[in-house]
């Protein structure tokens, strides 16, 4: 794909470039510093790969949740790490059991796939796309005929599959074991009223004389556990398939049960199950294993150096920054202007949306005023004045799987230090949305197929 050339910027909304003075220093320290290319085919990979270097793990961010280039590039740059760099799994910003669909296809795992279409509910484009469908059949076939335990997985960190991961628990406890099985609906019970509306049940725990999930699941999560050397002799994957869903019920009791109380403690718990879950993974596959991460920015950049931080809010980046130090890298990315897939309000159809050219003071317009369409910024390389220039708290975009470009400085600008969010950045100043296909069977593949039952 090549890179398509910056335009002229619209009108800012913002004015001023805070203490650096004329925005043209800040373009040009960025320009000084970049590695153009001119398409992803011809993306300087070595130059990045030294400087990821021996870190354990590497977490590659988007500015967007649907825009082509973004998963693009990621998958270059995991194929890179998979196949010069050992790497044994990658994790996504998705629901576990549906990333398990993934995981079993790309394994050519011999016990049957659990009965549902991976990634089919809001935002189903997110994942459902020919972007990662491509990825995932290069795994699947890169995988086959190598020994099992050299195959590269598929995980996924999130916790909203709160009743697909119920499901699991209780279809894996009716194979292994029928007696916890029944327990297990019995625990899970609890929950049950609120599965067309996981959201009710925050509300119904601010009544104060209502008896909460929270005893059950928990209760259910250690039963699990407890039998750890009984289960994971047997098929140490499938236990940590099991083990992983029960905790995701519980941290998702807790995450439903205290949404109401403010939106940071809600983003908290969900970024630690994120953390937790790929330290699960990386304990399961071995004091060896190197992990990549795909993510928002919002996610895997250090929470530290952004406004997050001034919220009372961390994320999974600042949490692997104190965990893994030198052996963290991450990888931010940005663009200017195109198109991009999101919707207007959650669960709304998905549409096809112009991004508006980037703010004035933002981060985003020195790049795209550099004039080079695309390259990349290692900023472990900024020295003197030119990280001086790059380091102040710019505007920075992020765009999720909802895009609102009436109210863009409001809902879609915060402010944060790249240099230290991020060690590098890869910029494409103009790009296109993703190019998702519909739920349901596709023609001509096996049963199986992770995006079709």
């Amino acid at each position: 794909m090549m890179i398509q050339g910056n335009q002229p910027p619209g009108s800012g909304e913002y004015a001023g470039f805070g203490r650096h003075g004329a925005g043209t220093d800040v373009s040009e320290a960025i320009a000084s510093l970049a590695e153009p290319f001119d398409s992803i085919a011809e993306l300087p990979l070595q130059g990045l790969l030294d400087r990821i270097g021996d870190a354990r793990v590497v977490l590659l961010g988007e500015a967007s949740h649907g825009t082509a280039e973004f998963y693009l590039v990621r998958e270059r740059i995991t194929r890179a790490l998979i196949e010069e760099k050992g790497f044994r799994f990658v994790a996504i910003e998705g629901d576990w059991p549906d990333a398990a669909r993934i995981d079993h296809y790309v394994r050519h795992a011999e016990y049957p796939p659990s009965e549902w279409t991976a990634f089919s509910r809001f935002p189903t484009w997110m994942w459902r796309n020919e972007e990662v469908r491509d990825f995932v059949d290069w795994l699947h076939n890169r995988n086959s005929g190598r020994p099992a335990d050299e195959r590269v997985a598929f995980h996924g960190l999130d916790l909203y599959s709160l009743y697909s991961s119920i499901r699991a628990v209780l279809e894996y406890l009716e194979e292994v074991d029928p007696d916890l099985a029944l327990d297990a609906r019995q625990h899970y019970e609890c929950l049950a009223p609120f599965e067309s509306d996981p959201a009710t049940y925050a509300r119904a725990a601010l009544n104060p004389g209502y008896m909460t999930c929270e005893k059950p699941v928990l209760e259910m999560l250690n039963a699990l556990l407890g039998r750890h050397r009984r289960y994971a002799e047997h098929d140490s994957d499938r236990f940590l398939d099991a083990v992983q869903n029960a905790r995701l019920v519980a941290d998702a009791e807790e995450y439903y049960r205290t949404m109401y109380y403010g939106s940071h403690s809600a983003w908290n718990l969900r970024d630690t199950h994120m953390f937790e879950t790929l330290e699960s993974l990386l304990k399961h596959y071995g004091d060896k294993s190197k992990a990549v991460v795909w993510a928002h920015n919002s996610h895997v950049g250090n929470s530290d150096s952004t406004d997050m931080s001034r919220r009372g809010e961390f994320n999974i980046g600042k949490l692997c920054r104190d965990r893994f130090g030198k052996d963290l890298y991450t990888v931010g990315f940005g663009t200017d202007h195109g198109t991009v897939a999101a919707a207007s309000n959650w669960d709304a159809p998905m549409e096809i949306k112009q991004v508006r050219p980037a703010l004035q003071g933002s981060f985003e317009r020195h790049c795209h005023d550099t004039g080079i369409p695309g390259f990349l910024i290692p900023f472990g390389k900024a020295e003197g004045q030119v990280r001086e220039l790059m380091s102040g708290r710019f505007l920075e975009r992020a765009i999720g799987v909802i895009y609102r470009p009436e109210t863009e400085r409001q809902s879609h600008y915060f402010r944060a230090c790249l240099p230290e969010q991020f060690d590098e950045y890869v910029w494409i100043d103009r790009t296109r949305a993703i190019t998702p296909f519909a739920s349901g069977l596709i023609p001509g593949v096996p049963d199986t197929y992770p995006f079709g039952l």
